[in-house]
């Protein structure tokens, strides 16, 4: 019987770990459709960046109790992912608490200090539970807020619900293994009572030995087959911030806030116009201007995409959102994760290769009337607890619209025929552009 659960726990093991890879390198050929971005400068600054972002989760206090709970949250994920190596060797080697009589003494304290984090969690999870679903948070109501209809509504809910029971499960798993050790169970070492789980054991005290064998055992499978299922959801989930707000925070921009890159083609014939520059007769490749698909964006763009934990702290910052225009920064974001979905899906039907589907993202995800109710003011890039941009890629679709389908307000055009004439938004020479100071 050992052997074959040791067996099974082995297929489960390897299954969890192709459908992982699989999975992983469907996002990484889906974020290599952008262009290339060279952010590989300043590996300190990147380093430091990382750290201070997305390890110590700097942006999340600006209200500390939620960041407080997060930081229990993902604290209690990392740290607790130990006991489930543990729990992993023991699965695979047939053992029970295999670093029991490694670590003597500590390993009581090592597991109550597991305990107080997954008490923690699941505290906190409780928390996000009730504040998400009594609408206590405005940007997180699916009701205010169209993109969140659905499946996001549905993922929220799924991930906190999961990380709930699978911390119940864990703490009813070593309260039952307590009492185990009590009644002299050959495979239950004794390492005494835990912190927390310590105060489950009268729920089960009346249970017979054979019972709380089949509890614990039972508890241990749900966990680890929990934590199984829950490495693989995340990778379809907005939770894979998780893993990816690490690359995605050190390989940030470090330009000023609020520079918008310019292209070189565009540049060059500025400066030509105004003298600058004089003309060497190779002008570098335009390619298309601005972008219209996924394709058109840099990797960076796209990894933003798969980063986005869907909170909403920039469409609650933007003042087009709050005055009632359909732009959400977060729907821009998930807008663009979407058609990655949808192209990741083209290029498994296809052997890896990408078909033309007759679909872009501007116009079949994001629409003309959120691109421009953008006033570019930058405090969706400010809001971002991981540094995302949803400017950029706004910034590039609109650049697609207006220099490659010639579809721009009038007022647009107007302005830009004023800059291109006479090197200001407004129609006067020129010359005349320091009249106003004539009088002071």
């Amino acid at each position: 019987m050992q052997l074959l659960s040791q067996v099974v726990f082995a297929l489960v093991a390897g299954l969890v770990g192709w459908m992982m890879v699989r999975r992983i390198r469907i996002i990484q050929q889906t974020i290599q459709l952008g262009r290339a971005e060279d952010l590989t400068d300043q590996p300190g600054l990147r380093w430091r960046t990382m750290l201070r972002i997305a390890f110590g989760q700097q942006r999340m206090f600006d209200r500390p109790l939620v960041g407080i709970l997060h930081l229990l949250v993902y604290a209690g994920f990392l740290l607790i992912n130990i006991e489930v190596l543990e729990i992993v060797l023991d699965g695979l080697l047939g053992t029970h608490r295999l670093f029991a009589p490694v670590l003597g003494g500590f390993y009581p304290f090592l597991i109550d200090f597991f305990e107080v984090l997954a008490l923690g969690v699941l505290v906190a999870c409780v928390l996000f539970l009730i504040r998400r679903d009594a609408r206590l948070v405005p940007r997180l109501q699916a009701r205010q807020h169209r993109e969140l209809n659905g499946w996001p509504l549905l993922d929220a809910n799924v991930i906190l619900i999961t990380e709930i029971v699978l911390m119940v499960a864990i703490l009813s798993m070593n309260a039952a293994d307590s009492l185990l050790q009590e009644r002299g169970q050959a495979h239950y070492p004794l390492v005494g009572d835990f912190v927390i789980s310590q105060f489950l054991k009268p729920v089960f005290a009346g249970f017979s030995t054979e019972a709380l064998l089949v509890i614990e055992r039972v508890a241990w499978w749900f966990h680890i087959l929990g934590i199984f299922a829950f490495a693989v959801y995340v990778t379809y989930s907005k939770h894979l911030h998780i893993f990816l707000a690490f690359p995605n925070t050190y390989f940030t921009r470090f330009q000023p806030q609020g520079t918008m890159d310019a292209m070189p083609s565009v540049t060059r014939e500025v400066k030509l116009m105004l003298g600058t520059e004089t003309d060497t007769g190779t002008p570098p490749e335009a390619g298309r201007f601005g972008a219209k698909d996924v394709m058109d964006l840099s990797w960076k763009n796209l990894m933003d995409a798969y980063s986005c934990t869907e909170c909403g702290r920039c469409t609650a910052a933007c003042p087009a959102n709050l005055t009632g225009k359909k732009l959400s920064p977060r729907k821009i974001m998930m807008d663009t994760r979407d058609r990655l979905e949808d192209l990741g899906k083209n290029l498994q039907t296809n052997g890896g290769e990408l078909k033309d589907d007759g679909k872009s993202l501007l116009g079949d995800y994001i629409q003309t009337e959120e691109l421009r109710a953008c006033t570019t003011c930058q405090a969706c890039v400010q809001a971002c607890p991981i540094l995302i941009n949803p400017l950029d890629i706004i910034l590039q679709l609109r650049r697609y619209q207006a220099m490659e389908e010639s579809n721009a307000p009038a007022a647009w055009n107007a302005m830009f025929q004023n800059v291109e004439n006479n090197q200001a938004p407004w129609k006067f020479s020129p010359g005349d552009r320091f009249n106003w100071a004539e009088q002071l």
